[in-house]
């Protein structure tokens, strides 16, 4: 798992974390280090502390706008990283849409190490082929 991140995983999902919110930031913080934009990073963390979120909670426990956290959730459905299910609104209009993640924190983690690891393997890979050239 990537350095650092493990003992964060813990604290997100419990209460008795020292300080919630300075251990949100910092996880966050992480990810949007190792390459994922700072809308995703929020959305998957706000999502990583609670069961299940509707947008309006997501916007408001993330802090960000709805436009924010829309283009955040298509990015984090194209990677199957949350299920998704409309509950009937009590009043009229529109059904509320509640996400959860479908992924747990670890597994998230490994596929974003993996992927790391995939493109340190294609750097190292062109710096020897440059290595190789200049050689030549």
């Amino acid at each position: 798992m990537l350095p650092g991140v493990l003992r964060l995983v813990t604290p997100l999902n419990k209460s008795a974390a020292s300080d919630p919110k300075v251990e949100r930031d910092e996880f966050a913080s992480i990810l949007m280090r190792i390459g994922l934009k700072r809308n995703v990073a929020k959305v998957l963390t706000y999502l990583a502390g609670v069961k299940e979120a509707t947008s309006r909670e997501i916007e408001m426990g993330s802090d960000l706008r709805q436009p924010e956290v829309s283009i955040a959730m298509r990015e984090i459905r194209k990677l199957d990283w949350i299920s998704e299910r409309d509950e009937k609104n009590p009043g009229k209009g529109r059904p509320y849409r509640i996400y959860k993640l479908n992924r747990s924190l670890p597994e998230i983690i490994d596929y974003l190490e993996g992927e790391k690891a995939k493109e340190s393997e294609m750097i190292m890979r062109q710096i020897e082929k440059l290595k190789s050239l200049k050689a030549t």
